[in-house]
């Protein structure tokens, strides 16, 4: 069980009910709330917050989407963060990333599945989600990939806001819902040791 209890589909605060309907109305009316939502709308002024800086994170970036997916879900898999990871891999496929590349994401230093670009956003993954920071020289390889500095700043932003995002699903403790445990068997494939700088890689 959550370290907070749940709010109802349909709850009783104003507030919290607005800012559901705000959601209901961006992802359509039959859209079921997910847990994570029904937690951060115990405080609906935080849960405006979340959602006035997640969204535009997600749809207004420049940055290719399946790139910030592969990001977000090595991100996951490092923490553990299985709320995040098993909400991200449908996300994932959606925005054009191979099953198979998920499956590889344990592994990615030696896997032949990455190019340079995804092997540089891994690694920043990498080195932001296992902490403090990401390195001068992970930054220059984004940069020798072809992102520019405002790709970077995407892409450092969008790595360091998914690491609150588990350290909050974690913190509080919240559970998958219902029908998504199935997403998990590629979670656990193995995981690379840390590399003290970013892999070079021909562009496939």
């Amino acid at each position: 069980m959550p370290r907070i209890p749940l709010l109802p589909e349909h709850p009783a605060d104003p507030q919290a009910a607005a800012l559901f309907d705000e959601v209901r109305h961006a992802r359509g009316p039959d859209f079921p709330m997910p847990h994570l939502y029904r937690v951060l709308a115990t405080a609906p002024a935080m849960f405006r917050g979340w959602l006035d800086f997640a969204w535009p994170l997600r749809q207004n970036a420049h940055t290719p989407r399946p790139l910030r997916e592969l990001l977000i879900l090595r991100g996951a898999q490092i923490s553990g963060t299985a709320y995040e990871w098993a909400h991200h891999v449908p996300m994932a496929l959606e925005a054009g990333v191979s099953q198979a590349q998920i499956d590889a994401l344990g592994q990615w230093p030696t896997s032949p599945l990455f190019d340079a670009p995804q092997r540089a956003v891994l690694q920043l993954a990498d080195e932001v989600t296992r902490g403090p920071a990401a390195s001068h020289a992970t930054v220059q390889q984004l940069k020798q990939s072809g992102f520019d500095d405002p790709a970077v700043v995407e892409l450092v932003l969008t790595a360091s806001f998914y690491v609150c995002v588990g350290r909050f699903l974690q913190s509080m403790d919240i559970e998958l819902e219902p029908g998504y445990d199935a997403l998990l068997s590629s979670m656990s494939t193995g995981d690379a040791p840390p590399t003290a700088h970013p892999p070079s890689a021909p562009v496939h």
